[in-house]
């Protein structure tokens, strides 16, 4: 009987670590940078400033996009990605969400182990990755807090 109970301590123990791992992990994006403002503010902000350039296409799109996350994780994956594809048409100052200018967000937004998803599905729908690929050498954990300058770099040498 005392095993049991060890174990189901260890088990609540293990529970309750991994949801403050991902409380911590919400708490740190919410803390302020240097320009004042958190990476979730930002991520509002732009997800806000673009919801009126999406059109349905690109909206079915990424929602086929973004079905293979967990249903528990969507929403919040869905509004990061959305987010910084809308950065990215800011950046290149669209009228609105383009196809491409979905993919090379999504491709920025994801860590590299989605990519593969990603490449499976634009052949499945006929679009070509080639002009994406200098964006699926650069790994997640490449991208630096300065991503734009080196975006803009690589695109002007080719």
């Amino acid at each position: 009987m005392s095993i049991i109970v060890v174990l189901w301590g260890f088990f609540l123990i293990s529970l309750m670590g991994i949801g403050g791992f991902f409380m911590f992990r919400k708490f740190l994006k919410r803390l302020p940078k240097e320009d004042g403002k958190s990476i979730m503010d930002w991520e509002e902000h732009y997800f806000e400033k673009t919801q009126h350039m999406w059109e349905s296409k690109e909206k079915i799109l990424l929602e086929e996009l973004v079905s293979p996350v967990p249903e528990l994780f969507r929403d919040v994956a869905r509004q990061k990605i959305a987010s910084k594809i809308g950065e990215v048409a800011l950046e290149k100052q669209e009228a609105h969400i383009t196809q491409e200018t979905l993919i090379e967000g999504y491709i920025i937004a994801t860590p590299k182990r989605d990519h593969k998803f990603l490449r499976k599905k634009l052949k499945q729908k006929g679009i070509d990755a080639s002009p994406y690929e200098h964006l699926f050498k650069l790994s997640k954990e490449n991208y630096r807090e300065n991503w734009q300058e080196i975006y803009q770099k690589q695109k002007s040498t080719q």
